[in-house]
């Protein structure tokens, strides 16, 4: 991360000191452990993971005009956005070049086309949420793209790194893309206060994004009901009343519960693919992980 620019070694800095939760390197690690065996090129991918991941949330940051990121100031409320958008760059590039520099050219195959993956996925919702005719098919095809393919990605590296079967490797990818979806929904539940306080923040709504329990309540409610809950989401999005009452409609018509469902059914298909390979440390850890992604609370 050393660099000879004094303002850039600052901020990357600045981002190391403020590292979040680090789970996709994690399921690396693991990842590389249940499938044969940790060495170095497992550091090496979970190294590049986590580059490209802070590279991914420092120009999200951008795209959304996020003031703050993992309860701290973010790169572009601190150094604007131009500065933020170089950074990104700088530490994308950077994680592409330790495969380079060590010929993991495997792993650099791998982790490129989980980049273009989230970049399709973020403009397919950026697309949708002007016409807000999203499907739960295309729902699905978002989240899989901008959330799943890293996860997926991190646990397709980490069993590559090891060495292991090809059988083996597409076994992990599969179940990072189950637990990445599994992920997302639980993101999207946070939206309706499904947090450690409880309150809904309808910050999703705010920002014209379809979630699962918001596209299963426009599919039940009536069609006077459907019309005033686009109507809201278009012209009276920053509302915090009428916010509130599309929240209340999402959480009657049991929006919340069917999101649930759907997110264990994610959870148990990941844990059925893990149960493939014999108990041991590692298996159990990532089982504990898979249960952490669906039940933290935030």
């Amino acid at each position: 991360m050393r660099t000879r620019v004094p303002l850039l070694d600052r901020i990357t800095y600045y981002i190391v000191k403020s590292k979040g939760k680090q789970l996709r390197p994690i399921f690396v690690f693991l990842c590389s452990g249940i499938a044969g065996k940790i060495n170095d090129r497992t550091y090496i991918a979970a190294s590049m993971v986590e580059l490209l991941h802070t590279a991914s949330l420092v120009h999200d940051d951008v795209v959304d005009d996020s003031m703050k990121r993992r309860g701290l100031f973010s790169i572009n409320a601190l150094w604007k956005n131009k500065i933020a958008v170089l950074v990104g760059d700088f530490l994308l590039s950077r994680g592409l070049l330790i495969a380079l520099e060590s010929e993991e050219y495997e792993q650099l195959q791998i982790l490129s086309e989980a980049v273009k993956k989230m970049s399709e996925g973020e403009l397919l919702q950026i697309e949708k949420a002007r016409k807000l005719d999203i499907s739960e098919e295309v729902y699905f095809e978002i989240i899989k793209q901008k959330t799943a393919s890293l996860i997926a990605a991190a646990c397709k590296a980490g069993a590559t790194a090891s060495e292991a079967s090809a059988e083996n490797i597409e076994k992990m990818r599969l179940f990072g893309e189950k637990i990445g979806i599994a992920f997302q929904i639980k993101d999207d539940l946070f939206d309706y206060g499904e947090d450690a306080i409880g309150k809904p923040t309808g910050i999703d709504i705010k920002e014209k994004k379809m979630t699962l329990p918001l596209i299963y309540t426009l599919n039940k409610v009536e069609k006077k009901i459907k019309k005033e809950i686009i109507r809201t989401i278009k012209h009276f999005n920053t509302d915090k009343k009428k916010v509130k009452e599309v929240i209340q409609i999402v959480t009657k018509s049991g929006g919340l519960e069917y999101a649930k469902e759907i997110m264990l059914k994610y959870r148990s298909d990941a844990l059925e693919i893990l149960h493939q390979f014999p108990q041991n440390d590692y298996r159990d850890s990532l089982e504990t992980l898979v249960m952490y992604v669906t039940d933290r609370r935030k």
